[in-house]
């Protein structure tokens, strides 16, 4: 027989904690709705026939995953009850846990990540959704949940009656469930957390000591700014801003073109190297504030989003700031020796996307910048051997033509935009660096090695620079000695 205890109305047995952290299912812990997942799993356990007779049950979906919940949406799935009636329980728990392993793909590494920080922090995990107990509770098992609060289906005899044990969990119904198991459990709601994405959701968000909207419906992003929520999305890193389900470098992809940059001439080569899916740490030198403009064409071309390391004073700034978080961008402060950026990287990693970083920190200046030997920091390499993503090399030349550092805006001349004396930039993408991974050192002077293989063959070459072609290396109005060495 199946086990049918967990569709018992009976309270739960207390577990002592103080917080707990309350997940919706649909478009917060699953990026869409469950419903598909869970039909095709009951359709082949005999029971599809039911499930595609509710009526407008394929247009429910379609527009669930577009906007989120509403009114009439869940009056249809209160008449998906009904449709249960008859179901054996045996199969529909057969076909919840078959569903499991497609669910679990389904959930976006980032969801996992705050999953694991709430474990580590102490913090309890229960699902609460409107969705069926029945289909949600092997889920919630194989994730490691701690309960799953949501709509009970009666059954007799083995066999679903068409109705609910209890109420239809629902707005301000769920935040009565969630309080009342809260009173059950010992739990202060005022201690913990609630994540979802429907405005209707928002009582029980108002009841809780931290409220998330994650990939929120409108009204719900209205709310949650209005009330100073956090807003974030399971398949982003935290702060990464999505509309209509895109983020700020998908929406730009189109005007991110070589034609549209027309200071100079561009040469890609590589791009293949660059990984379709899944995390790669790209790794390029840096000669100029122009090096950003020619990475984002990079990651245009192979349409896929990058997180990137950038300098304190870049996040800083009232304008630049917000639209560098708002893209997956990560403040780093050199002075205060802190290592959450490299962890926020790992985590960007963790969660399948590329991160761009230049391990030589900063642009050399003086003498530095003409070094043929390129001197890296060991982050990119810390990266790789915690993260065991590839490294993709990216060899740059010619930015500082178009971008000198001494000039605070790219060359515009109109002359040289319409001209062919336009300089040059090429952007050489490598194939992944063999590190070893068991010497921070040793794959820092492996990753500077594959970078200085893919620039031209001047760049190998020592030269004597000019008091002019040194000066170009200082930020302007700087005032040191032009045969200063090093980075800064």
């Amino acid at each position: 027989m199946a086990d049918t205890s967990f569709m018992s109305a009976e309270p739960v047995v207390k577990l002592g904690m103080s917080s707990t952290a309350f997940f919706d299912l649909d478009r917060t812990l699953l990026p869409k709705a469950s419903g598909p997942i869970f039909a095709h799993h009951l359709t082949a356990e005999g029971l599809g026939s039911a499930a595609a007779n509710l009526p407008g049950a394929d247009l429910m979906v379609s527009m669930y995953d577009l906007f989120g919940e509403t009114r009439l949406s869940m009056q249809l799935a209160q008449l998906g009850v009904r449709a249960a009636k008859g179901w054996p329980v045996e199969a529909v728990v057969r076909a919840a846990k078959n569903a499991v392993p497609d669910l679990l793909a389904a959930i976006p590494d980032y969801a996992k990540l705050v999953l694991d920080q709430h474990r580590s922090d102490g913090v309890k995990l229960v699902i609460a959704s409107t969705s069926p107990v029945v289909l949600m509770q092997p889920l919630a098992d194989a994730l490691g949940f701690d309960d799953v609060i949501g709509t009970r289906w009666r059954h007799e005899s083995g066999t679903f009656t068409g109705d609910t044990d209890g109420p239809f969990v629902w707005g301000t119904e769920k935040r009565e469930a969630v309080l009342e198991w809260c009173g059950e459990n010992g739990v202060s709601p005022g201690a913990s957390y609630a994540y979802s994405d429907s405005y209707f959701d928002t009582p029980l968000l108002e009841a809780v000591g931290t409220a998330i909207a994650v990939n929120p419906d409108a009204r719900l992003a209205i709310v949650a700014g209005l009330k100073g929520w956090e807003i974030r999305n399971f398949d982003a890193p935290p702060g990464v801003l999505k509309f209509l389900g895109r983020e700020l470098q998908e929406w730009t992809r189109p005007f991110r073109r070589p034609e549209l940059r027309p200071m100079a001439h561009w040469e890609f080569s590589g791009l293949e190297n660059l990984p379709k899916s899944g995390p790669g740490i790209v790794v390029f030198n840096h000669r100029s504030y122009f090096d950003v403009v020619a990475m984002s064409l990079v990651f245009a071309k192979i349409d896929r989003p990058a997180r990137f390391l950038g300098k304190a004073e870049m996040f800083d700034d009232p304008i630049i700031g917000p639209i560098a978080r708002s893209v997956g961008g990560i403040r780093v402060d050199r002075g205060s020796g802190s290592g959450q950026p490299l962890r926020s990287a790992l985590d960007a990693l963790t969660g399948g996307d590329l991160v761009m970083i230049a391990p030589q920190g900063t642009i050399p200046r003086g003498r530095a910048f003409f070094d043929p030997e390129l001197v890296g920091r060991p982050g990119a390499a810390w990266l790789a051997k915690e993260s065991k993503a590839p490294i993709i090399p990216v060899g740059l030349w010619g930015t500082e033509k178009v971008w000198p550092r001494n000039q605070k805006t790219p060359t515009m001349a109109p002359t040289r935009l319409l001209s062919s004396s336009r300089p040059t930039v090429s952007v050489a993408v490598g194939e992944p660096v063999d590190v070893k991974r068991r010497s921070v050192d040793a794959d820092t002077r492996r990753i500077m090695d594959a970078i200085s293989a893919l620039l031209p063959e001047e760049s190998r070459v020592s030269t004597d620079p000019t008091p002019e072609q040194l000066a170009k290396t200082f930020p302007p109005g700087h005032s040191m000695d032009l045969d200063e060495q090093g980075a800064a």
